[in-house]
């Protein structure tokens, strides 16, 4: 299978540099080898506008002007969908049913047109979209384009800390430990990239264990609080992090929601528990990670207020 290259990931980081935000890399006031890189702080609130915006950026002409479609539980949705407006595409997102509402809305206030669906159903129907439409589908994580631009946060980990020992990045459909794990195994060989999964779906600690590519099914995955990794690994991600990842970590919805509640106080990060699974990995698992210069990747901050208001004040 033709893997991203660090080239790849070059390439997306001249495309998306007008558009993504460079996010620092903040030092965590409790621990002085730990380090946090706040996807959060993005226009969209995570991560996945790197990989939407380079997709976009690399459509030609005449496939912009059929619009865009993808599926998504919200933050590739909210993504793809800024990404589509700037560059005056039209887009629409395929919602599996339960997402948070505050996603929802959000993508709908960017211009999007959201179908919710029940959530096994998500993909076919973004498929049908697009067939009946001519719209590219764009999904969330199983492209090389899409892995490539995440693979921008790996290059820009390296260039702010060069001596990183260890990056904790979360897992959900794996394409952005697919594209971090490339970036840093080529301009830092030294370092350990691990992946942090909820317990409660954990297909990707499963496939990479066993060595087979195996799917829970949404009744197992969502379980879990962290509703942005609640999807499983595709044949293109599991190959690039057969390769490139070091190993998963899992991680309980307690600590989860505690590593979330350490990034507000005392981070002062917004973030949803999907973002806060590295950190949760840090603080609940450190015997079983290497030591050294660490750095916890927070992928996103779109979290409903009301919830953290409750986490806040339980």
């Amino acid at each position: 299978m033709d893997l991203v290259s660090l080239a790849d990931v070059r390439a997306a980081a001249t495309d998306i540099a007008p558009t993504v935000l460079r996010t620092p890399l903040l030092p965590a006031t409790w621990d002085d080898r730990l380090w946090l890189k706040p996807e959060s702080l993005q226009p969209v609130g995570s991560f996945k506008l790197r990989g939407a915006t380079h997709a976009l950026a690399r459509l030609a002409a005449d496939r912009r002007e059929r619009g865009v479609v993808t599926h998504s539980s919200g933050n590739h949705g909210q993504a793809l969908a800024y990404a589509a407006r700037a560059a005056g595409v039209r887009c629409t997102v395929v919602v599996p049913e339960g997402a948070p509402a505050v996603k929802i809305d959000r993508m709908r206030a960017l211009g999007a047109t959201v179908l919710l669906v029940p959530p096994a159903q998500r993909q076919t129907e973004a498929e049908r979209v697009a067939a009946e439409t001519g719209a590219t589908l764009v999904p969330p994580f199983d492209d090389r384009r899409i892995i490539a631009g995440q693979g921008t946060v790996g290059l820009e980990i390296v260039a702010d800390l060069p001596d990183v020992d260890v990056v904790l990045v979360p897992v959900g459909g794996g394409g952005l430990a697919s594209g971090v794990s490339t970036a840093v195994r080529e301009l830092r060989p030294s370092a350990t990239v691990i992946g942090v999964e909820p317990a409660l779906a954990a297909d990707a600690h499963e496939s990479l264990t066993s060595g087979t590519l195996t799917s829970w099914e949404p009744e197992r995955t969502y379980r879990t609080a962290a509703d942005g990794l609640r999807t499983n690994l595709s044949e293109l991600t599991f190959a690039h992090l057969t390769e490139r990842l070091d190993r998963v970590v899992t991680v309980s919805e307690e600590e989860i929601m505690a590593a979330t509640v350490r990034l507000v106080r005392e981070a002062r990060l917004v973030v949803e528990p999907s973002g806060a699974v590295a950190l949760a990995a840090r603080l609940f698992h450190a015997a079983e990670l290497p030591p050294g210069r660490t750095v916890a990747v927070v992928t996103g901050g779109n979290i409903d207020p009301a919830r953290l208001a409750a986490l806040l004040n339980p």
